[in-house]
């Protein structure tokens, strides 16, 4: 792949920077009140937000792999 070196970086970074910031907001999430319900059991809220930071991740996860590999040449 051939794109210059500071393009590069800009998707290592941002592909880094949705795997480390996902998670986090997961963990808020799946505590929040309106994750569950009275029986325990995940709600359409909680499993929405899974999706949406599924997606995210492994769209971050491919971002720093084309970054990397732009980088490695």
């Amino acid at each position: 792949m051939d794109i210059p070196a500071i393009l590069a970086l800009v998707l290592i970074i941002s592909g880094f920077w949705s795997l480390v910031v996902w998670p986090q907001f997961l963990r808020r999430v799946m505590k929040d009140p309106r994750a569950r319900d009275a029986a325990g059991k995940a709600t359409k809220f909680l499993t929405v937000h899974i999706v949406l930071v599924t997606v995210s991740m492994i769209l971050g996860a491919a971002t720093a792999g084309i970054g990397i590999a732009g980088l490695m040449g």
